[in-house]
C-alpha cells in the first residue's frame, strides 16, 4: 500500500487551518497541525505540534521533527497569520514589521525549511494562504493588505523557480468567511483622533462581513483540490473575491473608488 502524503498546515488551531487539517486527515492524508501553544482537543483527527513562524528555531525544530518521524513533507499549507488595524499614519514601523514578520516571512521561513525536503523528493505542494485584500485593500488594514500582496508575487516567483523540480506552488485567495481571524485582530497602539470615526466604520463594516461570510469549509476543499489536481493553477479565488476582481477590472478607477468609499462608509 502507498504510503499516505504528509502534509503541514500552519495556524491550525482554529479557522481555516483546523478545517483543511480535518478535511485532509478524513482523507487519508498524515496531517500535522500547528500552533504556538498547541493543546489536545476532543475528537481531533491529525496531530498538532508547537510552531512559531516568527522564529528561525522553531521553524527548523519544528520541520526537522517532522521529517525525523515521517521521512518526507509533501505538501506545506502557509496559514499562520494574523490582522493588525489601524491607518497607515497610526502604525508604528515596529508594529508593520510585525505584520510582515507573520504573515509574509512566517511563510518564507516555513518554504525555506521544506524545500531541500522537496527536491530531494521530487515532489512537492506548496499551498500559501493569502487574501481578497492582495488586490483589493481594505482601508485601516493597509499593512495586512501589503504583506498578502507581498506572499502573492512572492509565490508567483517562487513558482517558477521550482516547478522543474517537481514541486508546485499556489495562492489561496478567500473573501469574507466566518473565521475568528476578526476577533484576534491587533489594533495600532498610536490611535489618531482624526481617523476614529473612519476607522470605527470600517470595523464595524468589517465584523459584519466576516459574520455573514461563507463556511471556512470551502477553503479547506480548495485546498483539497490543489493537492488533488495534476495541474494545479496559481491562485484560487474563494468566496466573493473573484467577484471583487472583476468589477476592479472592468469599472472606471473613479467609479470604483467611490464604490469602496461607499461600501466602507468613508464619507458618512
Amino acid at each position: 500500500m502507498p504510503q499516505p502524503k504528509v502534509v503541514l498546515v500552519t495556524g491550525a488551531s482554529s479557522g481555516f487551518g483546523m478545517e483543511t487539517a480535518e478535511l485532509l486527515s478524513k482523507q487519508g492524508f498524515q496531517v500535522f497541525g500547528t500552533s504556538r501553544r498547541p493543546s489536545p482537543r476532543d475528537g481531533a483527527t491529525f496531530e498538532m505540534v508547537e510552531l512559531d513562524v516568527d522564529s528561525d528555531d522553531s521553524v527548523n525544530k519544528c520541520v526537522s521533527g517532522l521529517v525525523e518521524k515521517t521521512g518526507r513533507v509533501d505538501v506545506l499549507v502557509n496559514n499562520a497569520g494574523f490582522v493588525l488595524t489601524g491607518g497607515v499614519e497610526e502604525t508604528s514601523v515596529g508594529e508593520a514589521k510585525a505584520q510582515f514578520e507573520t504573515n509574509f516571512f512566517g511563510a518564507v521561513r516555513m518554504v525555506k525549511a521544506v524545500l531541500p525536503i522537496m527536491r530531494r523528493q521530487g515532489s512537492g505542494q506548496i499551498v500559501n494562504v493569502s487574501s481578497i485584500a492582495a488586490f483589493l485593500p481594505v482601508p485601516f488594514e493597509g499593512y495586512y493588505a501589503a504583506a498578502k500582496a507581498a506572499l502573492l508575487a512572492y509565490s508567483e516567483s517562487l513558482r517558477h523557480e521550482v516547478k522543474s523540480f517537481g514541486v508546485r506552488v499556489s495562492v489561496i485567495e478567500p473573501g469574507f468567511f466566518r473565521t475568528n481571524l476578526g476577533n484576534a485582530r491587533r489594533s495600532a497602539s498610536q490611535p489618531i483622533h482624526d481617523y476614529d470615526r473612519m476607522r470605527t466604520k470600517v470595523i464595524e463594516t468589517l465584523e459584519d462581513d466576516i459574520s455573514k461570510g461563507g463556511d471556512p469549509k470551502r477553503v479547506a476543499e480548495t485546498v483539497l483540490r490543489i493537492i488533488q489536481s495534476r495541474s494545479p493553477q496559481l491562485e484560487y479565488r474563494v468566496g466573493k473575491a473573484g467577484r471583487y476582481l472583476v468589477l476592479k477590472s472592468i469599472l472606471p478607477t473613479s467609479t470604483l473608488e467611490s464604490g469602496i468609499r461607499r461600501r466602507w462608509k468613508l464619507d458618512t
